[in-house]
């Protein structure tokens, strides 16, 4: 399932933007919508990895046996989305260049499961070295 994450936020870093990406797969496996970052692109600063892939995958009727899976830690808005629609699962790829909300999901009944996937950091890692004003207006410091 990581692998629709990074595929999203390597196609979002070819575009000039943050390389985050995420999917929302359904309780068999199919993926119900996927996105990236795309706040440079569209100049939308609600436009997070998260948010976009729930758009894209539309209207449902409960979201409860859904899995968030994206590359980076929650940020504190879309950690909201997750609660306010009821996400029962998020997969997270790393938490380690940003710690966002999944500790407070967790204890809000959210299952979390954090890969620390290698590639997932070495990207952040990268792209936060390469555009430091890039990243600290994204995570609002």
């Amino acid at each position: 399932m990581l692998d629709t994450a990074v595929d999203e936020a390597r196609a979002g870093l070819a575009e000039g933007g943050i390389p985050i990406g995420a999917a929302l797969y359904g309780p068999d496996g199919e993926v119900l919508g996927r996105g990236r970052n795309r706040r440079v692109q569209d100049g939308d600063p609600s436009l997070h990895a998260e948010t976009s892939a729930f758009r894209d995958a539309g209207r449902r009727r409960g979201y409860a046996r859904t899995t968030m899976v994206t590359t980076l830690s929650p940020c504190w808005y879309c950690s909201g989305l997750v609660r306010q629609f009821g996400i029962g699962r998020v997969v997270i790829g790393e938490a380690r260049t940003f710690h966002g909300g999944h500790e407070w999901l967790a204890a809000h009944g959210v299952e979390i499961v954090l890969l620390d996937d290698p590639t997932c950091v070495r990207m952040m890692t990268d792209f936060i070295e390469s555009n430091p004003v890039l990243w600290h207006e994204d995570i609002g410091e």
